[in-house]
Formats: C-alpha cells, structure tokens, sequence
C-alpha cells in the first residue's frame, strides 16, 4: 500500500514508571512501516530508569523528542505532548502498549482515502507474560483489511453501540456494529491534527478521557473503522484502571459520566453509555465507601472515609436522579436494559481480564 504523500504524524506517549515495558512499546513505534513520524515521550516525573531510557532513544533515533517535566498526571503529559506536536495527524499511545507495525500506515491510509476526521483500528487484550510473543506478533505486520467502514456522528455511535453482545447480534445481521464501536481510549487511533485546536485534557482527573469524549467526538464529522487489530492493550494489575479503588477515584469517576451525560444530553443524543457508565460508577462509590466503613479499624480497611467524602456521595446520587429524570420514559427504560446487559458483560469481561497473567 502507497501513500501519494507522506505527511509527518506526531505520536505521543505519556511515561510514568514504565521501564518493565517502555523498550517494548516504543521499538514497536519506531519499526512501524510508515516512516515518517515524531514520537513525543513525555516523562511525567518517573522515578525509575524510564526517564535514562527515553534519552537514549532520543540520542539514537532523531524522531524521538523526550520531555521531562514534574509528574502531573497523563491529562498534564498528553496536553505536553499535544502543545510540542508538528505533525499533521496525531496519534497516542500507552507507555506499556505495544503497535502492529502498520498502526500508523494503515490508520492513515484509512483516513486520507475516506477524508474521515479520525481513522481506528481493532485491539487486543494481552497478559505481561505474553510480552514477548505478542512483540513479535506485532512486528510481522497486520493482513490487509478487508473492510474500511465509514460511518458519521461518531458521538451518538460511542453512546449507543457498546454492548458486546448487541453488536455481535449487529454483525450477523449485516449492521456493521463492531466497526461503530469505541470507546474513550485515545491509542489505535489517528486524528487530524485540527481536532484538538482549542481543546486540551482536563488536568487533575482520573477519568479524563470520559471527559474528553464528548467535546472531541462531537467535532468529528466522519470516522473509519480498520477491520485489523493493530493495537495490543497490556493488562497490568498495577495499572490505575485496574487497582485505583478511593473515595476520590469513584467520585472522579462519577463526575465524569455525569459531566459527559450532560454534554450528549445537550447534543440531542441519548447518553446510553454514560448512563451505564453514571448509575455504576454511582453504585461502586455506595459500596466502596459502605465496605471501607464496615472495615474500619480492621486489616481491611485501606483509607479512613471523611465527612466530606459521605457529602460528595450524597450529592453524587442526587446529581444522578436529577440526570436521569431528564431522560423520556422510554429512554429511560432503553438505558436500563442496555444497563442489565452491560452489568452482565462487565462481569465475564472482568473475570477473563484478571485472569490474563
């Protein structure tokens, strides 16, 4: 596959302790097939040997620019990332993920050919133990597509097309669901650069990306889905996703759906996902703070709950019924089925997830 130009896109990868993995993610990046790149690794104030290894590849490859700064979270590193970007396409990557080597060629292909605004690929989940294997795998490059699907208000696909086996159900029927799916992750992805004009990660966030999505997919006229995986998802049980369990992290978590639930709302559009993503992060927050205070004083106990914890519960729930009563009835009874079916993914995803070694 050729390209008629070869404009410079402009990845960007935040780094946080990351040296176990940061080797493996970044040779995959720098050996993709589409050459002509500008890889931003944005050193969030790491306290291992990850800052020393992205020099060195500073100092090896002249691609790569390295950004030290005092650890602000991955909002602050994207943001960094996005303000030192040339390129006319940006794409982002996970300090601990690993590319297909034609990530890049084929997502920008995808997106010239279709004049989308943002072009995605499939991914994988992988356990540490599979690194290496999965490596290689990366390395020997995608088969070519046998689709590249276009569809347009990406907004009202991420708030509708969620469910696992809703879209399965889709595909048989010819509805090209899977390719409508994503979520809020920014990697396997590749976007025009005016995309983020004016727009920035807010700083301070666990969820940052739930509050990215709905300013940014609202800007999008078209998107087109690759039908390859060309992104390989690490599961770190250390990771933030998988081990951040607060008082803070849930309320976070909370705000963010709510914040999202109320920009689609404004769209016109139906926030089916965000209602899931309200109403549960709503009832994680009851029951964590429900088993932290059962477990006060015992070897259970990870963090002391505060009056002002219990406060921002309480206005959580009364932000959430106050959400939802904007929704017609028959919305409301649509969000709660899509909401059963979710929940009971949730859990065989969730097993299957823990599980990956």
């Amino acid at each position: 596959m050729t390209l008629q130009t070869t404009p410079l896109v402009s990845i960007i990868i935040p780094v946080y302790n990351a040296e176990k993995y940061l080797r493996y993610c970044v040779d995959s990046i720098l050996q993709q097939s589409y050459t002509n790149l500008e890889v931003i690794l944005v050193d969030d104030g790491a306290k291992d040997s990850s800052p020393s290894i992205c020099d060195d590849y500073a100092q090896s490859d002249s691609r790569v620019t390295v950004i030290h700064q005092p650890n602000g979270g991955i909002a602050k590193a994207q943001n960094t990332g996005l303000d030192a970007a040339h390129g006319d396409y940006i794409a982002f990557a996970d300090n601990d993920d690993i590319l297909d080597s034609r990530n890049i060629e084929l997502l920008l292909h995808a997106l010239k050919s279709t004049g989308a605004d943002m072009s995605k690929g499939r991914w994988r989940q992988f356990g540490v133990s599979q690194l290496p294997t999965i490596y290689n795998e990366a390395a020997q490059g995608a088969d070519e597509p046998h689709h590249i699907t276009v569809f347009r208000n990406p907004l009202r696909a991420y708030q509708s097309v969620f469910c696992k086996s809703l879209r399965i159900i889709g595909e048989r029927f010819g509805r090209h669901t899977e390719a409508r799916y994503f979520n809020e992750a920014n990697w396997c992805r590749l976007y025009k650069r005016e995309l983020w004009d004016g727009l920035r990660f807010p700083v301070g966030h666990y969820a940052q990306d739930i509050r990215m999505a709905g300013p940014l997919y609202s800007r999008m006229y078209k998107v087109a889905d690759v039908d390859a995986t060309l992104y390989y998802w690490l599961q770190e049980p250390d990771s933030v996703t998988h081990s951040k369990r607060t008082p803070t992290f849930w309320h976070d978590n909370v705000l963010s759906a709510a914040e999202n639930f109320q920009f689609t709302l404004n769209q016109g559009i139906v926030p089916y996902r965000n209602y899931f993503g309200l109403t549960a992060s709503v009832r994680d927050e009851g029951r964590g703070l429900h088993h932290a205070n059962s477990s006060t004083g015992s070897a259970q106990a990870q963090f002391t709950i505060s009056a002002e914890d219990i406060k921002n519960y309480q206005d959580d729930v009364q932000n959430m019924k106050s959400l939802i009563r904007r929704l017609a009835p028959s919305q409301r009874f649509l969000c709660k089925i899509l909401y059963f079916i979710r929940s009971g993914e949730n859990l065989i995803y969730n097993r299957r997830i823990h599980s990956m070694k």
